[in-house]
């Protein structure tokens, strides 16, 4: 392989990537993932449990996931149609790695408020300067 078809080859990997963590790091898509991590929900389920979401937020957000892979929609043929929504094996796995994003972020919230502080208001951390 070349040098220029390794940098193709790198390049279409890094927007695989780009591409799925984008989606990830929307800001309602963790939130219904990890609702939906503890069980079956219907829209109004959801829309209770992840606060400040609108209708039409969770509505997209719904459809991506679904669209993606890793939320699944069933709908019951009743009067009326009674929805519900779960994540697939494939929205499980995700809900695995971000467990330990979050773990992560909450072992170290500390540290990043405290090297924020020093980065917002430099004088006071270090009134020498």
């Amino acid at each position: 392989m070349d040098a220029s078809a390794a940098l193709r080859a790198r390049d279409e990997l890094t927007c695989q990537v780009r591409d799925v963590l984008d989606r990830v790091g929307e800001k309602w898509t963790l939130a219904v993932v990890n609702e939906l991590g503890q069980g079956t929900r219907r829209f109004t389920e959801l829309r209770r449990a992840v606060p400040g979401i609108s209708q039409r937020m969770l509505t997209a957000t719904l459809r991506t996931l679904e669209r993606d892979g890793l939320v699944a929609r069933t709908v019951h043929p009743v009067v009326p149609p009674h929805v519900e929504y779960e994540l697939t094996p494939l929205g499980g796995t995700l809900l695995e790695r971000v467990w330990g994003l979050v773990d992560w972020a909450l072992e170290h919230h500390g540290a990043i408020e405290d090297a924020r502080d020093r980065y917002d208001h430099p004088r006071e951390a270090n009134p020498a300067s």
